[in-house]
């Protein structure tokens, strides 16, 4: 009971604060919408120069076949230029997002066999932009240079790719991360920021006079924070599941995972921020250390990009990063259908990794003033 009390108290305040439950639920929310909308989308509209120096029937073909990109996918507009210096330097100068040369003679070493080439201009500073103009002309060579009569028998091998679940827009994989870092959002103020302004305001000397131990306030403190984060990943996860269209999310098999995968993360999250803020006194190493702390382990998750491309050191800060397990967690039950026997393992580190953290934190926890 008097754990329990501990635990009311520090609802209750949290309760009383609308500000404090605005900003643990809404800056996720926030985040999720303006970067699944500003990362991962197809490039549109791309202006790309095109200089014609031949002006043979295999130009015009050419010519065409950007045309045609323009009316349909729409990657680039084409904007015709007759000088190639004046392309090179619009490029050069931000007016244009490439060019592409058809040198003199093109046609005649088509027809000739005579390694017809095109030149693409790229702003190589802007590494998306330019890997995507390569790639729709490395689609559009490839279209101009197939046969016009398929041969009977194959000469090349053709690689078809199988996807196993339907496309998965930027802000379906940016949700497990939202899920999780509103979690964490929610610990490093109802956790991490409260507990040391109670410490500072004396809250804390009432608990120290009273029979309560050390441990039944460990475990209380912990316990109405890992509530608070359940709350907030419920939130998040049901709001940003609507927003990005995850419906799996109202699946009663899958629902119960969701809510076992957040409990876990919820009481890894705020074990790890009572473990590093039970020694602390001062209220603004809390608030120092938070875009520290967010880019520390949100960003090596996996939650934006894949832990696979990372180097050897931050792979290994990945390995023990909370964040990876739940980030993988959630995906695994969000957008892949995994079972919990999948995720289980995610569930054991995430239960494990908490159990450490109170058993550390325990003993340092000063229950004398």
């Amino acid at each position: 009971m008097r754990m329990w009390a501990i635990v009311e108290r520090e609802l209750r305040k949290f309760l009383r604060s609308p500000a404090l439950m605005l900003v643990a639920t809404v800056f996720p929310l926030v985040q999720l919408i303006v970067l699944g909308n500003a990362f991962g989308g197809k490039i549109r509209d791309a202006r790309l120069g095109v200089v014609d120096e031949d002006g043979g029937t295999m130009a015009l073909k050419v010519r065409e076949a950007f045309d045609s990109v323009q009316a349909n996918v729409r990657t680039f507009v084409p904007v015709y230029y007759t000088d190639d210096r004046k392309a090179m330097e619009d490029v050069r100068n931000g007016k244009i997002d490439g060019a592409v040369i058809i040198p003199p003679q093109f046609s005649r070493r088509v027809y000739e066999q005579e390694h017809p080439r095109l030149a693409l201009i790229v702003d190589n500073s802007d590494n998306f932009m330019s890997s995507s103009l390569e790639q729709k002309m490395s689609e559009l060579t490839d279209a101009l240079n197939a046969p016009v009569v398929q041969p009977r028998m194959l000469q090349s091998i053709a690689l078809e790719t199988v996807e196993l679940y339907p496309y998965i827009e930027y802000m379906k994989y940016l949700l497990p991360g939202s899920i999780t870092l509103a979690m964490f959002v929610s610990v490093m103020i109802g956790g991490g920021m409260l507990y040391i302004d109670d410490k500072a305001r004396g809250i804390h000397e009432g608990y120290l006079v009273t029979p309560i131990t050390r441990s039944e306030l460990v475990f209380g403190l912990n316990l109405a924070g890992a509530i608070k984060a359940v709350v907030s990943g419920v939130v998040i996860t049901v709001i940003g599941s609507l927003l990005a269209g995850v419906g799996s999310v109202f699946r009663p098999d899958v629902f119960l995972g969701l809510m076992l995968m957040i409990l876990c993360t919820a009481l890894a999250l705020n074990s790890m921020m009572f473990l590093m803020m039970v020694r602390v006194e001062d209220p603004l190493v809390p608030r120092a250390t938070f875009g520290v702390l967010n880019t520390l382990l949100f960003f090596p998750s996996g939650a934006i990009y894949p832990i696979r491309a990372f180097p050897w050191w931050l792979r290994g800060i990945a390995y023990v990063d909370p964040f990876s397990y739940a980030v993988h967690g959630f995906k695994g039950l969000l957008l892949k259908d995994a079972s919990l026997r999948a995720v289980s393992g995610d569930m054991l580190f995430l239960g494990a990794f908490a159990a450490i953290a109170l058993m550390i934190a325990t003993p340092l926890f000063k229950r004398t003033l």
